[in-house]
């Protein structure tokens, strides 16, 4: 197995370079190495190090723009060629003639200098200073400058002093002052700027420790006081220099502080001064002047510290005064607590606008400004723990435990009014304990109490209905969603009868009546909701049982006749009812509207469970009232023909039509399913005419082929009250050109109801035109016998059901046969299913049948061939 081991991290230059530089300087002192050799090792050393990182700087990219980039890369050249030249100055003093030295460690002085001035313009970038920020900085390069001056010149020794050092003490002097005080205004906002500032000053006074020692023969110990400058210098160049490459964004700060430019002048020539007193003793009329040349930029220098002062103390209080304006002139209301919740100061908004006195008020717990049903929770959530209801308060140092990102950014609570009254009112939470300045919690309180009474007006408009007073269709979605999962019930109720109701200035007294019975029928906890104009729902916390009775009671009230204008309403109502458990609201709502539709389905006035399988019915009516609209243009209609036979022979007589629908995504669908859903969309006189039409095509085909049978087609009631069946029934046999004895139009029994003579009109109406009539599905019963007696028919199709072997129904049949052929009507035996069953009807007297056992319903194709076996015959 490998082992991985960490990496180590390389330690930075500086680290590296510190021991050799220490040891060599260590060994000149002791005269191990010579001091000059140990100077320019250890100081061109160093400078070649430094150079080297600078040089690394000069390429590369960085998140500055172009033009920073050039600046800073220009900058890094200007101070690696300054460092360079530095350390070959350092390197070639053992080269030089001893009484030149000082002349070239001064001449390299000056071009180190010319080009560090140059790279650190550059890295300045180019900022303007204000007019008052040159004069200050101005003034503070000349006390700093003279006070070097003064410094230089009384520290150096007595007697004649060499003309390289004069110019080398007042040009560094001037030169430093600026390096040091540029360094000081930058060090906040810039500090990688600042720090080259020193580095380069820390090398120009090395390399002027160099001249003045050289120049006066110093031992060649004392060199090695340069050393520390050189290297550290350079290094704290090439540092500062690798900040600024990184791009280090500007610090925004306030203004630099005054003190160390009036202190540190007085200091350097206090300091001077003493030395001198101490090692040389009076001083010369020149040293003199230099050190009362001192005083005036001093002066200057407090004067201005003064003026800025001031200025800033009126700026100060102007932002003061601004601020306060605007939290004394807004309506929400900052309080300030401290470590342990309690108030210490309050904005001029809680007396003007929550009645709260500052006295009465601050080093109060803000829990005694609270609802006590709020406080506990507000706490908590200031405290972190939101996960509470109930906490106490907390310590004095509690709240400077928790996390910043623990605290609520809104808190919604009632607070106290001066006058004993309550708020509501919303706070938002700001943690000053990081600002010296501050050190509290803020929050920032505004009352909400109008917005939140408008809000629940808003609500309760939206959740009520105009007409009723009831609730919604989203108010009922909204209660649903909140039980999670509480048992219950939920009822939909279809009130069939209602007016419009539209205007709620005049509300319909039937909807009024309605509401008012069903809020009485409900208990008190129970919703009642108004969903459309007939719709109604109620939500009930009872189970299966109870909910059904509830359903049955609110049946009972709404059925009730209702007074009205015109007399006495009677409304029909179907209910749909399914329980409500972990049901989603749609979902409830959806199941409870498939019983409510199987409630109307089946004739209303009547409570309907939601099942599965119910569910499936109504998803399978769904389907056929999508698919059905259309089905006759697209083709999806069929007709089969099922033969009638002669039951003495077999031999067949007639044929009826019967409709299919064969849909291409239901598939093959019976009438018996899709006439039902065609009525109630409309359709039969549609699909009527189809059936009329096409079975008349296909009669005046077999009628061309010599084949003389009649055709039954079936007419549902509808059609045959239609005022324009007769002349309609006319224009198709006209059209196609069939005989009109040789159609019959099939009624069932079952579907006359009460309108009679009308249906006697209508049958009279075709049989003068010669088409013949049937009717089907008769039960032979007494009130079908005495009905049978006014009917215009000549087909009378009887149900096997009282072919039936015991002996007792036989009478009957015969009396139906027996009345048949005195009336002149002809009798089929119709759904034969076995050969028992034809021979019952035979024995019976009936002359024709028709069935399963006799013959299948099938396709036209099929039925011709099936006609090919018989001879042409004519019945």
């Amino acid at each position: 197995m490998t082992v991985t081991r960490p990496l180590r991290r390389t330690p930075p230059a500086p680290v590296v370079l510190a021991l050799p530089v220490a040891l060599l300087v260590a060994a000149g002192l002791v005269d191990a190495v010579p001091p000059l050799a140990a100077t320019t090792t250890a100081g061109a050393g160093g400078c070649a190090v430094a150079a080297a990182l600078l040089f690394r700087l000069t390429a590369g990219g960085g998140e500055q723009d172009r033009r920073a980039r050039r600046r800073r890369r220009a900058a890094a050249a200007l101070l690696t060629v300054a460092t360079t030249v530095v350390g070959t100055t350092v390197a070639v003093l053992p080269l030089a003639p001893a009484f030149r030295r000082a002349e070239a460690v001064a001449a390299g002085l000056g071009v180190a200098t010319l080009a560090c001035a140059v790279g650190l313009l550059l890295l300045s970038g180019g900022s303007r200073p204000t007019p008052r920020a040159r004069w200050r900085r101005g003034v503070d390069v000349l006390g700093l400058g003279t006070a070097l001056l003064f410094a230089g010149w009384v520290l150096v020794p007595p007697g004649p002093v060499p003309p390289v050092v004069r110019v080398v003490t007042v040009v560094g002097a001037a030169v430093l002052a600026g390096l040091l005080v540029g360094a000081l205004d930058r060090y906040r906002r810039h500090p990688g700027v600042a720090r080259c500032r020193l580095g380069v000053a820390a090398v120009l006074v090395g390399l002027t420790d160099l001249v003045v020692l050289l120049a006066y023969r110093a031992p060649a110990v004392s060199l090695l006081t340069a050393v520390p400058l050189l290297v550290g210098g350079a290094l704290l160049t090439a540092h500062g220099m690798a900040r600024v490459a990184a791009g280090e964004p500007a610090v925004p700060t306030g203004p630099p502080p005054a003190w160390p430019r009036v202190t540190a002048p007085a200091a350097v020539a206090t300091v001077a001064a003493a030395g001198h007193l101490a090692f040389v003793g009076g001083f010369t009329p020149t040293a003199v002047l230099l050190g009362l040349a001192v005083i005036p930029p001093l002066v200057a220098r407090e004067l201005i510290s003064v003026t800025d002062q001031r200025r800033w103390a009126g700026r100060l209080a102007a932002r003061e005064a601004y601020f306060r304006t605007l939290v004394a002139g807004g309506r929400d209301l900052v309080l300030v607590l401290d470590d342990g919740l309690r108030v210490r100061w309050l904005s001029a908004a809680g007396e003007r606008w929550f009645g709260l006195r500052q006295e009465a008020v601050c080093g109060r717990p803000l829990a005694d400004l609270l609802h006590p049903d709020d406080a506990p929770g507000v706490l908590a959530r200031l405290a972190g723990r939101p996960d509470q209801d109930v906490a106490p308060l907390p310590d004095r140092g509690a709240v400077a435990a928790l996390r910043d990102d623990a605290v609520a950014p809104l808190l919604v609570a009632r607070m106290r009014t001066g006058d004993g009254g309550w708020r509501e009112t919303e706070a938002t939470v700001s943690d000053q304990r990081a600002v010296p300045e501050v050190a509290a919690v803020v929050l920032h309180v505004r009352d909400v109490g109008d917005r939140r009474r408008s809000e629940r007006e808003r609500h309760r408009v939206a959740a009520t209905d105009p007409l009723t007073g009831l609730s919604t269709r989203r108010e009922l979605l909204r209660v649903l969603d909140e039980r999670g999962g509480i048992p219950g019930a939920l009822l939909l109720l279809d009130v069939h009868g209602l007016g419009p109701g539209r205007d709620a200035a005049r509300p319909d007294p039937l909807l009024a009546a309605t509401a008012r019975r069903l809020r009485d029928v409900v208990g008190p906890r129970d919703l009642v909701a108004r969903l459309s104009g007939e719709e109604f729902a109620v939500v009930t916390d009872a189970g299966p049982v109870p909910a059904y009775a509830l359903g049955e009671r609110l049946l009972a009230a709404l059925t009730e006749p209702c007074p009205v204008s015109t007399g006495m309403a009677r409304l029909r109502v179907g209910v749909g009812l399914t329980e409500l458990a972990a049901t989603p609201p749609q979902d409830a709502v959806r199941q409870a509207d498939l019983a409510r539709r199987r409630a109307v389905q089946l004739g209303r006035n009547r409570v309907e469970w939601y099942d599965a399988c119910l569910e499936e019915e109504l998803v399978r009516r769904l389907d056929l009232e999508r698919e059905l609209p259309g089905a006759a243009a697209r083709g999806e209609l069929d007709l089969v023909y099922q033969p009638v036979l002669a039951l003495a022979d077999r031999r067949p007589a007639g044929i009826e039509a019967l409709l299919r629908w064969r849909s291409p995504v239901l598939g093959t669908v019976l009438p018996a399913e899709f006439l039902p859903v065609a009525e109630d969309l409309g359709l039969l006189g549609e699909l009527g005419r189809w059936v009329l039409d096409r079975a008349c095509r296909q009669l005046a085909d077999w009628s061309a082929g010599g084949r003389e049978l009649w055709l039954a087609v079936n007419v549902t009631l509808a059609e045959l009250l239609a005022p324009d069946l007769v002349p309609r029934v006319a224009a198709v046999l006209a059209g196609h050109g069939v005989p009109a004895e040789r159609l019959v139009l099939e009624i069932a029994e079952s579907r006359l109801g009460a309108d009679l003579p009308t249906v006697v009109a209508r049958l009279a109406g075709l049989r003068s035109l010669g088409v013949r009539t049937a009717l089907d599905s008769f039960r032979a019963e007494h009130a079908s016998l005495a009905q049978l007696r006014r009917l215009p028919i000549d087909l009378l199709k009887v149900q096997p059901r009282p072919v039936d072997p015991d002996e007792e129904s036989r009478p009957l049949i015969d009396v139906v046969v027996g009345l048949g052929e005195r009336l002149g009507v002809t009798v089929v035996m119709a759904e034969l299913e076995s050969e028992p069953d034809v021979a019952r009807a035979t024995r019976a007297g009936c002359r024709y049948g028709q069935g399963f056992a006799l013959a299948r319903p099938a396709t036209a194709e099929r039925v011709e061939a099936y006609f090919a076996e018989f001879p042409t015959t004519s019945r």
